[in-house]
Protein backbone atom coordinates (compact mmCIF):
# COMPACT_ATOMS: atom_id res chain seq x y z
CA UNK A 1 0.00 0.00 0.00
CA UNK A 2 2.70 2.06 0.72
CA UNK A 3 4.57 1.34 -2.31
CA UNK A 4 1.08 2.57 -4.12
CA UNK A 5 0.70 5.31 -2.59
CA UNK A 6 3.81 7.01 -3.12
CA UNK A 7 3.97 5.97 -6.87
CA UNK A 8 0.76 7.33 -7.30
CA UNK A 9 2.32 10.49 -5.39
CA UNK A 10 5.22 10.73 -8.08
CA UNK A 11 2.95 9.97 -11.37
CA UNK A 12 0.59 13.08 -9.79
CA UNK A 13 3.67 15.62 -10.39
CA UNK A 14 3.73 15.51 -14.02
CA UNK A 15 -0.13 15.17 -13.90
CA UNK A 16 -0.61 18.33 -11.90
CA UNK A 17 2.24 20.22 -14.06
CA UNK A 18 0.25 19.43 -17.09
CA UNK A 19 -2.86 20.68 -15.64
CA UNK A 20 -1.55 23.69 -14.72
CA UNK A 21 -0.01 24.27 -18.04
CA UNK A 22 -3.68 23.86 -19.48
CA UNK A 23 -5.42 26.33 -17.25
CA UNK A 24 -2.45 29.19 -17.96
CA UNK A 25 -3.00 28.47 -21.84
CA UNK A 26 -6.32 28.79 -21.21
CA UNK A 27 -6.63 31.92 -19.80
CA UNK A 28 -4.16 33.17 -22.21
CA UNK A 29 -6.52 32.47 -24.78
CA UNK A 30 -9.68 33.81 -22.87
CA UNK A 31 -10.42 37.05 -24.40
CA UNK A 32 -10.21 39.26 -21.35
CA UNK A 33 -8.11 42.27 -20.68
CA UNK A 34 -6.63 43.23 -16.76
CA UNK A 35 -7.00 46.97 -18.37
CA UNK A 36 -10.37 47.01 -19.27
CA UNK A 37 -11.17 48.21 -15.89
CA UNK A 38 -9.39 50.98 -15.93
CA UNK A 39 -11.30 54.61 -17.32
CA UNK A 40 -10.49 55.34 -20.67
CA UNK A 41 -9.58 58.90 -19.85
CA UNK A 42 -6.35 57.19 -18.73
CA UNK A 43 -2.89 57.71 -21.33
CA UNK A 44 -2.25 54.74 -23.62
CA UNK A 45 1.77 55.07 -22.52
CA UNK A 46 0.10 55.20 -18.48
CA UNK A 47 -1.58 51.47 -19.64
CA UNK A 48 1.09 49.72 -21.46
CA UNK A 49 3.23 50.69 -17.79
CA UNK A 50 0.73 49.43 -15.92
CA UNK A 51 0.58 46.25 -17.86
CA UNK A 52 4.80 45.97 -17.86
CA UNK A 53 3.80 46.35 -13.94
CA UNK A 54 1.80 43.42 -14.19
CA UNK A 55 4.63 41.27 -15.99
CA UNK A 56 1.82 41.21 -18.87
CA UNK A 57 5.29 42.66 -20.63
CA UNK A 58 7.46 39.49 -20.76
CA UNK A 59 6.62 36.02 -22.88
CA UNK A 60 4.00 33.63 -22.01
CA UNK A 61 6.65 30.82 -21.12
CA UNK A 62 8.09 33.06 -18.86
CA UNK A 63 5.35 34.44 -17.07
CA UNK A 64 4.27 30.42 -17.05
CA UNK A 65 7.63 29.45 -15.29
CA UNK A 66 7.42 32.39 -12.98
CA UNK A 67 3.59 31.61 -11.49
CA UNK A 68 5.32 27.51 -11.10
CA UNK A 69 8.39 28.84 -8.98
CA UNK A 70 6.09 31.25 -6.99
CA UNK A 71 3.46 28.54 -6.43
CA UNK A 72 5.44 25.67 -5.76
CA UNK A 73 8.65 27.04 -4.21
CA UNK A 74 7.96 30.35 -2.93
CA UNK A 75 4.68 29.59 -1.11
CA UNK A 76 5.58 26.59 0.40
CA UNK A 77 8.71 28.45 2.20
CA UNK A 78 6.32 31.16 3.63
CA UNK A 79 3.96 28.15 4.85
CA UNK A 80 7.30 26.98 6.90
CA UNK A 81 7.94 30.65 8.03
CA UNK A 82 4.48 30.98 8.96
CA UNK A 83 4.57 27.72 11.24
CA UNK A 84 8.22 27.77 12.19
CA UNK A 85 9.13 31.46 12.72
CA UNK A 86 11.74 31.29 9.55
CA UNK A 87 12.79 33.45 7.21
CA UNK A 88 13.44 31.62 3.91
CA UNK A 89 10.26 34.10 2.01
CA UNK A 90 12.03 36.99 2.89
CA UNK A 91 12.49 39.48 -0.41
CA UNK A 92 10.82 37.02 -2.55
CA UNK A 93 8.07 37.53 -5.01
CA UNK A 94 4.64 35.94 -4.11
CA UNK A 95 1.34 35.01 -6.84
CA UNK A 96 -0.30 38.81 -6.20
CA UNK A 97 -3.58 39.41 -7.19
CA UNK A 98 -4.59 41.57 -10.43
CA UNK A 99 -7.33 43.01 -7.96
CA UNK A 100 -5.95 43.94 -4.90
CA UNK A 101 -2.15 43.87 -5.31
CA UNK A 102 -1.98 41.26 -2.28
CA UNK A 103 -0.54 37.52 -2.48
CA UNK A 104 -3.35 35.46 -3.74
CA UNK A 105 -2.82 32.79 -1.22
CA UNK A 106 -2.89 35.16 1.62
CA UNK A 107 -6.52 36.14 0.46
CA UNK A 108 -7.59 32.57 -0.26
CA UNK A 109 -6.53 31.39 3.13
CA UNK A 110 -8.72 34.32 4.58
CA UNK A 111 -11.49 33.16 2.66
CA UNK A 112 -11.14 29.51 3.08
CA UNK A 113 -12.83 28.69 6.52
CA UNK A 114 -15.90 30.29 5.73
CA UNK A 115 -16.05 28.01 2.66
CA UNK A 116 -14.75 25.09 5.13
CA UNK A 117 -17.42 25.81 7.34
CA UNK A 118 -20.59 25.86 5.24
CA UNK A 119 -19.37 23.19 2.64
CA UNK A 120 -18.13 20.81 5.18
CA UNK A 121 -21.11 20.86 7.30
CA UNK A 122 -23.38 20.41 4.14
CA UNK A 123 -21.20 17.70 2.85
CA UNK A 124 -21.10 15.74 7.23
CA UNK A 125 -24.57 16.37 7.09
CA UNK A 126 -25.87 14.92 3.61
CA UNK A 127 -23.50 11.40 3.90
CA UNK A 128 -25.55 11.08 7.50
CA UNK A 129 -27.97 11.40 6.20
CA UNK A 130 -27.55 10.01 2.45
CA UNK A 131 -26.35 6.46 3.86
CA UNK A 132 -28.79 5.33 5.78
CA UNK A 133 -31.50 6.49 3.09
CA UNK A 134 -29.88 4.65 0.40
CA UNK A 135 -29.30 1.60 2.93
CA UNK A 136 -32.91 1.14 3.64
CA UNK A 137 -34.83 1.95 0.26
CA UNK A 138 -32.71 -0.96 -0.77
CA UNK A 139 -33.52 -3.16 1.77
CA UNK A 140 -37.36 -2.38 1.25
CA UNK A 141 -37.40 -1.77 -2.63
CA UNK A 142 -40.50 -0.89 -3.68
CA UNK A 143 -41.58 0.28 -0.15
CA UNK A 144 -43.51 3.88 0.26
CA UNK A 145 -40.22 5.03 1.61
CA UNK A 146 -38.09 3.90 -1.37
CA UNK A 147 -40.82 5.40 -3.07
CA UNK A 148 -40.22 8.69 -1.14
CA UNK A 149 -36.66 8.49 -1.01
CA UNK A 150 -37.04 8.39 -5.03
CA UNK A 151 -39.20 11.34 -5.69
CA UNK A 152 -37.02 13.55 -2.94
CA UNK A 153 -34.12 12.44 -4.86
CA UNK A 154 -34.94 13.41 -8.40
CA UNK A 155 -36.30 17.18 -6.54
CA UNK A 156 -32.82 17.23 -5.41
CA UNK A 157 -31.09 16.50 -8.72
CA UNK A 158 -34.10 18.89 -10.98
CA UNK A 159 -33.57 22.24 -8.34
CA UNK A 160 -30.74 24.10 -9.11
CA UNK A 161 -28.70 25.58 -6.13
CA UNK A 162 -29.91 29.27 -7.52
CA UNK A 163 -33.37 28.28 -7.34
CA UNK A 164 -33.73 26.11 -4.53
CA UNK A 165 -31.57 28.68 -2.88
CA UNK A 166 -33.64 31.97 -3.66
CA UNK A 167 -36.74 29.75 -2.46
CA UNK A 168 -35.42 28.77 0.81
CA UNK A 169 -34.69 32.50 1.26
CA UNK A 170 -38.15 33.68 0.28
CA UNK A 171 -40.43 30.84 2.26
CA UNK A 172 -37.51 30.58 5.33
CA UNK A 173 -36.26 34.26 5.81
CA UNK A 174 -38.95 36.45 3.99
CA UNK A 175 -42.01 34.86 5.20
CA UNK A 176 -41.37 32.99 7.81
CA UNK A 177 -38.46 35.28 9.52
CA UNK A 178 -36.48 32.33 10.99
CA UNK A 179 -32.99 32.31 9.41
CA UNK A 180 -30.79 35.62 8.06
CA UNK A 181 -31.27 35.65 4.72
CA UNK A 182 -27.47 36.85 4.20
CA UNK A 183 -24.59 35.10 5.51
CA UNK A 184 -22.69 37.42 8.19
CA UNK A 185 -18.89 36.59 7.66
CA UNK A 186 -17.35 39.07 10.08
CA UNK A 187 -19.26 37.45 12.79
CA UNK A 188 -17.54 36.13 15.72
CA UNK A 189 -18.16 33.01 18.19
CA UNK A 190 -17.30 34.06 21.63
CA UNK A 191 -20.17 33.02 23.11
CA UNK A 192 -23.25 31.30 23.12
CA UNK A 193 -25.66 33.62 21.64
CA UNK A 194 -23.11 34.17 19.00
CA UNK A 195 -22.98 30.23 18.55
CA UNK A 196 -26.41 30.52 18.18
CA UNK A 197 -26.47 32.83 14.88
CA UNK A 198 -24.16 31.08 13.55
CA UNK A 199 -26.32 28.26 13.16
CA UNK A 200 -29.35 30.09 12.32
CA UNK A 201 -27.12 31.69 8.99
CA UNK A 202 -25.94 28.02 8.10
CA UNK A 203 -29.26 26.62 8.02
CA UNK A 204 -30.59 27.52 4.91
CA UNK A 205 -26.90 27.20 2.37
CA UNK A 206 -25.89 24.25 4.49
CA UNK A 207 -29.68 22.76 3.27
CA UNK A 208 -29.46 23.91 -0.32
CA UNK A 209 -25.59 22.23 -0.84
CA UNK A 210 -26.84 18.83 1.79
CA UNK A 211 -30.36 18.29 -0.51
CA UNK A 212 -27.88 17.83 -3.77
CA UNK A 213 -25.31 15.26 -2.46
CA UNK A 214 -27.86 13.51 -0.87
CA UNK A 215 -29.94 13.19 -3.68
CA UNK A 216 -26.92 11.62 -5.39
CA UNK A 217 -25.54 9.84 -2.55
CA UNK A 218 -28.78 8.09 -1.67
CA UNK A 219 -29.42 7.43 -5.46
CA UNK A 220 -25.87 5.35 -5.42
CA UNK A 221 -26.15 3.97 -2.04
CA UNK A 222 -29.37 1.96 -2.78
CA UNK A 223 -28.19 0.89 -6.30
CA UNK A 224 -25.19 -0.43 -5.12
CA UNK A 225 -26.66 -2.04 -1.97
CA UNK A 226 -29.37 -3.73 -4.15
CA UNK A 227 -26.22 -5.03 -6.65
CA UNK A 228 -24.91 -7.07 -3.52
CA UNK A 229 -28.22 -7.94 -2.06
CA UNK A 230 -28.63 -10.36 -4.96
CA UNK A 231 -25.02 -12.09 -4.95
CA UNK A 232 -24.26 -15.24 -3.84
CA UNK A 233 -22.40 -14.55 -0.49
CA UNK A 234 -25.71 -13.38 0.54
CA UNK A 235 -27.57 -16.50 0.32
CA UNK A 236 -24.73 -18.30 1.80
CA UNK A 237 -24.42 -16.06 4.87
CA UNK A 238 -28.44 -16.69 5.82
CA UNK A 239 -28.33 -19.77 5.25
CA UNK A 240 -26.05 -20.09 7.85
CA UNK A 241 -28.32 -18.80 10.15
CA UNK A 242 -26.49 -15.20 10.40
CA UNK A 243 -28.90 -12.49 11.54
CA UNK A 244 -30.84 -10.25 9.22
CA UNK A 245 -28.78 -7.44 10.60
CA UNK A 246 -25.52 -8.71 10.71
CA UNK A 247 -25.88 -9.98 6.91
CA UNK A 248 -26.98 -6.28 5.52
CA UNK A 249 -24.61 -4.38 8.13
CA UNK A 250 -21.27 -6.44 7.80
CA UNK A 251 -21.67 -8.06 4.85
CA UNK A 252 -23.62 -6.33 2.09
CA UNK A 253 -22.71 -2.71 3.18
CA UNK A 254 -18.74 -3.61 2.95
CA UNK A 255 -19.01 -4.09 -0.50
CA UNK A 256 -21.34 -1.69 -1.35
CA UNK A 257 -19.19 1.65 0.06
CA UNK A 258 -16.67 0.49 -2.83
CA UNK A 259 -18.00 2.61 -5.60
CA UNK A 260 -20.10 4.70 -3.04
CA UNK A 261 -15.97 5.66 -1.37
CA UNK A 262 -15.71 6.95 -4.94
CA UNK A 263 -18.43 9.49 -5.33
CA UNK A 264 -17.53 10.67 -1.55
CA UNK A 265 -14.11 10.95 -1.95
CA UNK A 266 -14.43 12.74 -5.94
CA UNK A 267 -17.82 14.83 -5.02
CA UNK A 268 -15.60 17.00 -2.28
CA UNK A 269 -13.53 18.72 -5.24
CA UNK A 270 -16.89 19.51 -6.66
CA UNK A 271 -19.13 20.24 -4.40
CA UNK A 272 -16.59 23.25 -3.86
CA UNK A 273 -17.80 24.01 -7.41
CA UNK A 274 -21.31 23.49 -6.90
CA UNK A 275 -20.80 26.54 -3.68
CA UNK A 276 -20.05 29.04 -6.16
CA UNK A 277 -23.49 29.26 -6.82
CA UNK A 278 -24.86 29.05 -3.14
CA UNK A 279 -22.36 31.63 -2.08
CA UNK A 280 -23.03 34.09 -4.35
CA UNK A 281 -26.78 33.37 -2.99
CA UNK A 282 -26.56 33.65 0.21
CA UNK A 283 -23.54 36.43 0.39
CA UNK A 284 -21.19 34.35 1.75
CA UNK A 285 -17.63 35.91 1.67
CA UNK A 286 -15.72 32.42 0.77
CA UNK A 287 -13.55 31.50 -2.38
CA UNK A 288 -16.23 30.48 -4.98
CA UNK A 289 -17.10 34.35 -4.42
CA UNK A 290 -13.74 35.01 -4.69
CA UNK A 291 -13.61 33.07 -7.74
CA UNK A 292 -16.44 34.88 -9.27
CA UNK A 293 -15.09 38.49 -8.36
CA UNK A 294 -11.54 37.59 -9.98
CA UNK A 295 -13.43 36.61 -13.08
CA UNK A 296 -15.22 39.87 -12.98
CA UNK A 297 -12.15 42.11 -12.64
CA UNK A 298 -9.96 39.97 -14.76
CA UNK A 299 -7.91 38.95 -12.44
CA UNK A 300 -6.09 36.05 -13.80
CA UNK A 301 -3.75 34.97 -10.81
CA UNK A 302 -6.14 34.56 -8.79
CA UNK A 303 -8.37 32.71 -11.37
CA UNK A 304 -5.31 30.20 -12.23
CA UNK A 305 -4.62 29.68 -8.39
CA UNK A 306 -7.85 28.88 -7.42
CA UNK A 307 -8.40 26.46 -10.58
CA UNK A 308 -5.35 25.12 -10.35
CA UNK A 309 -6.20 24.41 -6.21
CA UNK A 310 -9.51 22.27 -7.37
CA UNK A 311 -7.66 20.32 -9.80
CA UNK A 312 -5.37 19.32 -7.02
CA UNK A 313 -8.07 18.55 -4.55
CA UNK A 314 -9.26 15.94 -7.53
CA UNK A 315 -6.35 14.58 -7.86
CA UNK A 316 -5.75 14.16 -4.16
CA UNK A 317 -9.21 12.76 -3.60
CA UNK A 318 -8.70 10.32 -6.62
CA UNK A 319 -5.92 9.05 -4.26
CA UNK A 320 -7.45 8.90 -1.27
CA UNK A 321 -10.73 6.85 -2.77
CA UNK A 322 -8.04 4.36 -4.29
CA UNK A 323 -6.55 4.09 -0.35
CA UNK A 324 -9.65 2.94 0.50
CA UNK A 325 -10.94 0.45 -1.43
CA UNK A 326 -8.03 -1.66 -0.18
CA UNK A 327 -9.17 -0.83 3.05
CA UNK A 328 -12.89 -1.75 2.82
CA UNK A 329 -11.96 -5.12 0.26
CA UNK A 330 -9.43 -7.02 1.51
CA UNK A 331 -9.33 -8.79 -1.68
CA UNK A 332 -8.26 -5.38 -3.69
CA UNK A 333 -4.22 -5.32 -3.29
CA UNK A 334 -2.01 -2.76 -5.06
CA UNK A 335 1.41 -5.25 -4.77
Amino acid sequence: MLTFTIRRLIVAVPTLLFISLVIFMLLELAPSDPMAQVPLTVPAEVREKMRIALGLGEPTHIRFWKWLVQFFWVEPQVLIDHIFGTSFSDGKLRVLSWQTRSPVMDVVVQRIPQTLTVVGTAYVVAILIALPIGIYSAYRQYSWFDQLGTFVSMVGFSVPPFFSGVLVIVIFSVQLGWFPSIYDTTLKVTDWDSFVKQLQQMVMPVMVLALQITAQLSRFMRASMLDNLNQDYVRTARAKGLGEYVVVMAHVLRNSMIPVVTVIALGIPSIFGGAIITEQVFKVNGIGQLLITAIEANDLPMVQTLTFIFAVLIVLFNLIADVLYGVLDPRIRYD
